[in-house]
């Protein structure tokens, strides 16, 4: 149970669970600042006018693909 609650998601985008725990941390606090950036556009449309939308494209560029092993074709490509 303690294994599959705490290590088998890390182990599955090749991490430990320490490192899968900074990862995480830092991408959460992305996530805040995004959010923050997006809250003041609400209120005031010319600030930040595209810094969410940047910040969640970059943290998806980092994460979509974690894990998965590429082929030998994608190697030498």
């Amino acid at each position: 149970m303690i294994k599959t609650v705490f290590l088998d998601h890390p182990k599955s985008v090749n991490e430990t669970y320490l490192e899968h725990a900074a990862f995480a941390g830092k991408f959460s606090g992305k996530l805040f600042l995004a959010a923050g950036a997006a809250a003041i556009h609400a209120v005031i449309p010319c600030l930040f006018e595209k810094t969410a939308s940047r910040m969640i494209a970059e943290m998806y560029a980092k994460t979509h693909n974690r894990g998965v092993q590429p082929t030998p074709e994608a190697e030498t490509a």
